[in-house]
């Protein structure tokens, strides 16, 4: 943080207090002051101040300085009276000198702070505008390459458009090509279009024809058809006649054939019956034997007559 500036009482009594310390009797001349008291040693014993706010006030301070010094000079060899006088014009020449002094000083002053101003504004508005020109300089280095790029994509699109054109003269050639060419093929069409439809028609009739033609033909094998389907019906009916007859007689033979197995169980059972009465003792021989004989004369008769049942 910036120390606070000094103001004009505090400057005024520290230059009275340095000139006091240089232990001078009387006033200082003007050399003497400028000796004793200069911008830097007052800047160094107040710490902070601007320069120039400073050697205005200075300046001020050296000029009531100095004048009062003047006041107290002695003019030798003149008697008190025209002394006073001359010493009174000479405060008046001297003050109106110092007052065009101050004032030429103030103005130069005046003139060299707004010179200082307008340097400082010089040196801003230079600095902005070297700002600017490095700004502009880097735009129109950007500019520039932009322009190249945008020449460089012009001279590409201009080639680009003349192999469109190019291609699109093709195009256009070949587009007039396939119109023609289209258009032979409508023409070209609409004859086989109608050669196909004159086809078409006779085709149609000669259809109608062969579909009537086969309806009477169908009609005739259906009545055909008909009448030998009833024929076999017939047939079937008779065949299912015989086919139940021929049923019945095979029941009757297969019930004949039953009874003939049965019979031959039974004369198979009397064999085994005399085999086995053959093989008993010789005591029982004869009546067995004769006994044998009855049954195998009467057995015949049954064998002969049982076989003879079913015919």
């Amino acid at each position: 943080m910036r120390p606070a500036a000094a103001t004009r009482d505090e400057i005024r009594a520290t230059v009275l207090a340095m000139l006091a310390e240089a232990g001078d009797p009387e006033p200082p001349s003007g050399t003497r002051f400028r000796k004793i008291v200069s911008v830097r040693k007052l800047r160094a014993r107040l710490g902070a101040g601007d320069p120039s706010t400073l050697s205005r006030v200075l300046n001020d301070i050296e000029t009531e300085v100095v004048r009062t010094g003047l006041a107290g000079v002695a003019i030798p060899d003149l008697p008190d009276e025209i002394a006073a006088h001359m010493r009174a014009l000479w405060q008046a020449a001297v003050a109106v000198q110092l007052d065009d002094v101050m004032r030429l000083r103030a103005d130069a002053m005046q003139q060299a702070e707004a010179s200082a101003a307008a340097h400082r504004d010089a040196d801003l508005r230079t600095e902005m505008l070297r700002v600017e020109l490095a700004e502009l300089r880097s735009q129109l280095g950007r500019r520039d390459t932009e322009l190249a790029t945008l020449r460089a994509d012009c001279r590409s699109l201009t080639e680009r458009s003349g192999a469109y054109r190019t291609a699109a003269a093709d195009l256009q050639g070949q587009l007039e090509a396939a119109g023609s060419t289209l258009v032979q093929m409508k023409e070209t069409h609409a004859k086989e279009f109608a050669a196909v439809h004159t086809r078409y028609e006779g085709l149609s009739r000669q259809l109608l024809q062969e579909t009537e033609h086969q309806r009477h033909a169908l009609q005739t094998e259906r009545e055909r058809l008909t009448g030998q389907i009833a024929q076999a019906q017939e047939r079937a009916a008779a065949l299912e006649g015989l086919r139940d007859r021929l049923l019945s007689e095979l029941a009757a033979e297969r019930d004949a054939h039953q009874r003939a197995a049965a019979e031959a169980a039974v004369l198979t059972t009397l064999v085994a019956e005399q085999r086995a009465l053959l093989r008993m003792p010789d005591s029982r021989g004869t009546a067995g034997s004769s006994r044998h004989r009855k049954a195998a004369s009467g057995s015949p008769t049954r064998a002969t007559t049982s076989r003879r049942r079913p015919k």
